[in-house]
Protein backbone atom coordinates (compact mmCIF):
# COMPACT_ATOMS: atom_id res chain seq x y z
CA UNK A 1 0.00 0.00 0.00
CA UNK A 2 2.71 2.62 0.69
CA UNK A 3 4.38 2.03 -2.31
CA UNK A 4 0.85 2.30 -4.16
CA UNK A 5 0.80 5.54 -2.38
CA UNK A 6 3.98 6.99 -3.43
CA UNK A 7 3.56 6.19 -6.88
CA UNK A 8 0.04 7.25 -7.14
CA UNK A 9 1.51 10.52 -5.86
CA UNK A 10 4.43 10.22 -8.36
CA UNK A 11 1.69 10.25 -11.49
CA UNK A 12 -0.26 13.16 -9.91
CA UNK A 13 2.80 15.23 -9.65
CA UNK A 14 3.46 14.47 -13.95
CA UNK A 15 -0.13 14.37 -14.69
CA UNK A 16 -0.21 18.17 -13.11
CA UNK A 17 3.00 19.01 -14.39
CA UNK A 18 2.98 17.65 -17.88
CA UNK A 19 6.54 16.75 -17.75
CA UNK A 20 8.71 14.59 -15.99
CA UNK A 21 11.61 16.88 -15.43
CA UNK A 22 9.58 19.44 -13.50
CA UNK A 23 7.43 16.43 -11.75
CA UNK A 24 10.96 14.98 -10.50
CA UNK A 25 12.24 18.42 -9.05
CA UNK A 26 9.06 18.72 -7.35
CA UNK A 27 9.70 15.41 -5.93
CA UNK A 28 13.13 15.21 -5.66
CA UNK A 29 13.98 12.19 -7.54
CA UNK A 30 15.54 11.78 -10.53
CA UNK A 31 13.44 11.75 -13.61
CA UNK A 32 14.67 7.92 -14.51
CA UNK A 33 13.84 6.87 -11.25
CA UNK A 34 10.43 8.76 -11.82
CA UNK A 35 9.50 6.92 -15.24
CA UNK A 36 10.76 3.88 -13.86
CA UNK A 37 8.10 4.03 -11.22
CA UNK A 38 5.26 5.55 -13.33
CA UNK A 39 6.08 2.31 -15.21
CA UNK A 40 5.76 0.07 -12.48
CA UNK A 41 2.62 1.45 -11.49
CA UNK A 42 1.03 0.71 -15.00
CA UNK A 43 2.22 -3.01 -14.78
CA UNK A 44 0.48 -3.09 -11.64
CA UNK A 45 -2.89 -1.52 -12.65
CA UNK A 46 -2.16 -3.65 -16.08
CA UNK A 47 -3.30 -0.52 -18.00
CA UNK A 48 -1.04 2.63 -19.52
CA UNK A 49 -1.66 5.68 -17.90
CA UNK A 50 0.58 8.00 -20.11
CA UNK A 51 1.65 8.25 -23.48
CA UNK A 52 5.41 9.01 -23.45
CA UNK A 53 7.45 11.06 -26.34
CA UNK A 54 11.11 12.37 -26.53
CA UNK A 55 9.38 15.87 -25.79
CA UNK A 56 6.07 15.80 -23.90
CA UNK A 57 3.62 13.26 -21.79
CA UNK A 58 0.15 13.53 -21.74
CA UNK A 59 -2.43 11.21 -20.66
CA UNK A 60 -4.23 8.61 -21.80
CA UNK A 61 -8.34 8.14 -21.38
CA UNK A 62 -7.48 5.42 -18.18
CA UNK A 63 -5.17 8.25 -16.97
CA UNK A 64 -7.36 11.12 -17.41
CA UNK A 65 -10.20 8.89 -15.49
CA UNK A 66 -7.54 8.48 -12.44
CA UNK A 67 -6.43 12.11 -12.30
CA UNK A 68 -9.41 13.03 -11.98
CA UNK A 69 -10.07 11.07 -9.14
CA UNK A 70 -7.17 11.16 -7.05
CA UNK A 71 -6.38 14.98 -7.64
CA UNK A 72 -9.45 15.65 -4.75
CA UNK A 73 -8.14 12.86 -2.44
CA UNK A 74 -4.86 14.38 -2.70
CA UNK A 75 -5.48 18.00 -2.18
CA UNK A 76 -7.59 16.78 0.62
CA UNK A 77 -4.74 15.48 2.04
CA UNK A 78 -2.33 18.40 1.58
CA UNK A 79 -5.36 20.51 3.19
CA UNK A 80 -5.46 18.17 6.14
CA UNK A 81 -1.83 18.13 6.64
CA UNK A 82 -1.76 22.34 6.34
CA UNK A 83 -4.45 21.87 8.90
CA UNK A 84 -1.62 20.80 11.36
CA UNK A 85 0.14 23.80 11.34
CA UNK A 86 -2.58 25.38 13.64
CA UNK A 87 -1.52 23.64 16.44
CA UNK A 88 2.25 25.24 15.40
CA UNK A 89 3.15 28.09 17.11
CA UNK A 90 4.40 29.46 13.95
CA UNK A 91 2.69 28.73 10.30
CA UNK A 92 5.43 26.68 8.07
CA UNK A 93 4.93 25.66 4.38
CA UNK A 94 5.15 26.46 1.08
CA UNK A 95 3.28 29.37 -0.83
CA UNK A 96 3.26 29.78 -4.88
CA UNK A 97 1.61 33.53 -5.87
CA UNK A 98 2.05 34.57 -9.37
CA UNK A 99 2.51 38.13 -9.75
CA UNK A 100 2.84 40.86 -12.75
CA UNK A 101 6.17 42.90 -12.35
CA UNK A 102 4.60 45.91 -11.47
CA UNK A 103 2.77 43.78 -8.40
CA UNK A 104 6.85 42.45 -7.69
CA UNK A 105 7.94 45.84 -7.35
CA UNK A 106 5.45 47.61 -5.45
CA UNK A 107 3.67 45.55 -3.50
CA UNK A 108 5.77 42.42 -2.92
CA UNK A 109 8.96 43.60 -3.10
CA UNK A 110 8.80 46.23 0.30
CA UNK A 111 7.52 43.25 1.85
CA UNK A 112 10.13 40.34 1.69
CA UNK A 113 12.18 41.53 4.48
CA UNK A 114 9.40 41.76 6.59
CA UNK A 115 7.80 38.66 6.08
CA UNK A 116 10.90 36.59 5.86
CA UNK A 117 12.38 37.62 9.28
CA UNK A 118 8.73 36.73 10.57
CA UNK A 119 7.87 33.59 8.98
CA UNK A 120 10.96 31.81 8.52
CA UNK A 121 9.39 28.69 8.19
CA UNK A 122 7.43 29.57 5.39
CA UNK A 123 8.91 29.54 1.74
CA UNK A 124 7.53 31.99 -0.35
CA UNK A 125 7.97 31.16 -4.39
CA UNK A 126 6.93 34.34 -6.37
CA UNK A 127 6.80 33.65 -10.02
CA UNK A 128 6.57 37.42 -12.13
CA UNK A 129 4.37 36.82 -15.29
CA UNK A 130 2.71 39.58 -16.53
CA UNK A 131 0.38 37.28 -18.63
CA UNK A 132 -3.16 36.33 -17.66
CA UNK A 133 -2.30 33.25 -15.64
CA UNK A 134 -4.90 30.45 -14.24
CA UNK A 135 -4.12 29.76 -10.84
CA UNK A 136 -5.65 26.85 -10.52
CA UNK A 137 -4.01 24.99 -13.37
CA UNK A 138 -0.62 26.65 -12.90
CA UNK A 139 -1.06 25.10 -9.15
CA UNK A 140 -0.33 28.47 -7.70
CA UNK A 141 -1.98 28.95 -3.88
CA UNK A 142 -2.78 32.42 -4.82
CA UNK A 143 -2.41 35.36 -7.40
CA UNK A 144 -2.30 39.07 -7.35
CA UNK A 145 -3.62 41.26 -9.89
CA UNK A 146 -5.66 44.37 -10.12
CA UNK A 147 -9.06 44.69 -8.60
CA UNK A 148 -10.72 44.69 -11.99
CA UNK A 149 -9.34 41.74 -13.65
CA UNK A 150 -10.01 39.50 -10.66
CA UNK A 151 -12.22 36.71 -11.77
CA UNK A 152 -15.82 36.81 -9.77
CA UNK A 153 -15.23 32.87 -8.08
CA UNK A 154 -12.14 34.00 -6.36
CA UNK A 155 -11.71 35.43 -2.81
CA UNK A 156 -10.00 38.59 -2.74
CA UNK A 157 -7.89 40.87 -0.60
CA UNK A 158 -7.12 44.17 -1.18
CA UNK A 159 -3.30 44.26 -0.74
CA UNK A 160 -2.40 48.05 -2.18
CA UNK A 161 -3.92 51.14 -2.10
CA UNK A 162 -5.42 52.65 -5.58
CA UNK A 163 -3.24 52.67 -8.27
CA UNK A 164 -2.88 55.30 -11.06
CA UNK A 165 -0.61 55.32 -14.30
CA UNK A 166 1.80 58.38 -15.10
CA UNK A 167 2.89 60.00 -18.17
CA UNK A 168 6.69 61.04 -18.11
CA UNK A 169 9.46 62.04 -19.78
CA UNK A 170 13.06 62.86 -19.02
CA UNK A 171 13.80 66.71 -18.55
CA UNK A 172 15.98 66.91 -20.92
CA UNK A 173 13.38 65.95 -23.41
CA UNK A 174 11.23 68.65 -22.53
CA UNK A 175 14.00 71.18 -22.87
CA UNK A 176 13.37 71.85 -26.69
CA UNK A 177 9.82 70.76 -26.60
CA UNK A 178 6.36 72.07 -24.73
CA UNK A 179 4.82 69.75 -22.28
CA UNK A 180 1.41 68.24 -23.50
CA UNK A 181 -1.34 70.03 -21.70
CA UNK A 182 -3.76 67.58 -23.20
CA UNK A 183 -4.45 64.15 -24.55
CA UNK A 184 -4.41 65.43 -28.36
CA UNK A 185 -0.91 66.67 -27.72
CA UNK A 186 0.55 63.80 -27.68
CA UNK A 187 0.26 63.49 -31.21
CA UNK A 188 3.47 65.57 -31.45
CA UNK A 189 5.44 63.72 -29.08
CA UNK A 190 6.52 60.43 -29.26
CA UNK A 191 5.14 57.80 -27.39
CA UNK A 192 6.89 54.56 -26.03
CA UNK A 193 4.44 51.39 -27.00
CA UNK A 194 3.73 48.68 -24.85
CA UNK A 195 3.08 45.21 -25.75
CA UNK A 196 0.68 42.71 -23.84
CA UNK A 197 2.79 39.94 -23.08
CA UNK A 198 -0.99 37.74 -23.51
CA UNK A 199 -2.99 39.18 -26.52
CA UNK A 200 0.15 40.56 -28.49
CA UNK A 201 -1.70 43.95 -28.60
CA UNK A 202 -0.58 47.11 -28.36
CA UNK A 203 -1.63 48.93 -25.22
CA UNK A 204 -3.94 52.10 -25.68
CA UNK A 205 -3.26 54.91 -23.04
CA UNK A 206 -6.31 55.14 -20.95
CA UNK A 207 -6.74 58.96 -20.32
CA UNK A 208 -9.73 60.12 -18.29
CA UNK A 209 -10.93 63.58 -16.73
CA UNK A 210 -14.27 64.85 -15.53
CA UNK A 211 -16.28 61.94 -17.04
CA UNK A 212 -14.02 62.21 -20.55
CA UNK A 213 -12.15 59.03 -21.27
CA UNK A 214 -9.86 59.27 -24.26
CA UNK A 215 -7.17 56.62 -25.65
CA UNK A 216 -4.12 57.20 -26.84
CA UNK A 217 -2.85 54.82 -29.38
CA UNK A 218 1.45 55.05 -28.92
CA UNK A 219 3.30 56.22 -31.67
CA UNK A 220 6.87 57.31 -33.18
CA UNK A 221 8.81 55.59 -30.35
CA UNK A 222 9.96 51.77 -29.87
CA UNK A 223 7.15 48.96 -28.68
CA UNK A 224 8.49 47.50 -25.55
CA UNK A 225 6.85 44.89 -23.29
CA UNK A 226 8.94 45.60 -20.11
CA UNK A 227 8.08 48.06 -17.67
CA UNK A 228 11.87 48.64 -16.54
CA UNK A 229 12.83 49.04 -19.96
CA UNK A 230 10.56 51.48 -21.11
CA UNK A 231 10.98 53.70 -17.98
CA UNK A 232 14.97 53.25 -19.28
CA UNK A 233 13.71 54.56 -22.51
CA UNK A 234 12.03 57.83 -21.05
CA UNK A 235 14.81 58.22 -18.68
CA UNK A 236 17.22 58.56 -21.83
CA UNK A 237 15.16 60.75 -23.88
CA UNK A 238 13.19 58.47 -26.34
CA UNK A 239 10.17 60.10 -25.86
CA UNK A 240 7.36 59.84 -23.35
CA UNK A 241 6.51 56.38 -21.15
CA UNK A 242 3.17 55.76 -19.61
CA UNK A 243 3.40 52.96 -17.00
CA UNK A 244 2.46 52.46 -13.11
CA UNK A 245 3.18 55.77 -11.16
CA UNK A 246 4.01 53.72 -7.92
CA UNK A 247 6.91 52.43 -9.53
CA UNK A 248 7.94 56.04 -11.41
CA UNK A 249 7.79 57.72 -7.94
CA UNK A 250 11.53 57.46 -7.23
CA UNK A 251 11.77 58.81 -10.36
CA UNK A 252 9.84 61.90 -10.29
CA UNK A 253 10.75 62.91 -6.43
CA UNK A 254 14.15 63.06 -7.56
CA UNK A 255 13.42 64.73 -10.60
CA UNK A 256 14.93 62.07 -12.97
CA UNK A 257 11.48 62.24 -14.62
CA UNK A 258 8.94 64.66 -15.03
CA UNK A 259 5.01 64.03 -14.96
CA UNK A 260 3.06 65.14 -17.03
CA UNK A 261 -1.17 65.32 -17.64
CA UNK A 262 -0.98 64.43 -13.96
CA UNK A 263 -5.26 65.53 -14.07
CA UNK A 264 -5.73 62.65 -16.96
CA UNK A 265 -4.72 60.00 -14.59
CA UNK A 266 -7.67 58.99 -12.22
CA UNK A 267 -6.79 56.62 -9.53
CA UNK A 268 -8.09 53.12 -9.81
CA UNK A 269 -8.52 50.33 -7.58
CA UNK A 270 -5.32 49.11 -7.22
CA UNK A 271 -3.69 45.09 -6.40
CA UNK A 272 -5.73 42.03 -5.02
CA UNK A 273 -4.01 38.88 -3.70
CA UNK A 274 -6.91 36.49 -4.93
CA UNK A 275 -7.19 32.46 -4.39
CA UNK A 276 -9.80 29.87 -4.99
CA UNK A 277 -12.55 29.41 -2.12
CA UNK A 278 -11.79 26.62 0.06
CA UNK A 279 -12.82 24.88 3.02
CA UNK A 280 -9.41 25.57 4.51
CA UNK A 281 -6.92 28.34 3.79
CA UNK A 282 -3.23 27.44 4.53
CA UNK A 283 -1.55 28.82 7.62
CA UNK A 284 1.54 30.43 5.11
CA UNK A 285 -0.95 31.99 2.75
CA UNK A 286 -2.95 33.17 5.83
CA UNK A 287 0.25 34.62 7.05
CA UNK A 288 1.49 36.08 3.80
CA UNK A 289 -1.96 37.97 3.68
CA UNK A 290 -1.36 39.19 7.36
CA UNK A 291 1.94 40.87 5.78
CA UNK A 292 0.78 42.04 3.02
CA UNK A 293 -2.28 43.84 4.96
CA UNK A 294 0.58 45.76 7.07
CA UNK A 295 -1.15 44.02 10.15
Amino acid sequence: MRRDLADLSAFVAVARLGSFRRAAAELGVTASALSHALRALEERLGVRLLNRTTRSVSLTEAGEQLYARLLPAFEDVATAVDGVNSFRDRPAGSVRINVPRLAAATVIAPMLARFTAEFPEVRLEVTVDDGVVNIVDGRYDAGIRFGEAVERDMIAVRVSPDQRFAVVGSPAYFEDRPKPISPQDLRHHPCIGFRLPTSGVLYRWELEKDGIAIEVAPAGAPILNDPELSIQAALDGVGLAFTGAGILAPYIEDGRLVQVLKDWCPPFPGFFLYYPSRRHTPAALRALITVLQGA
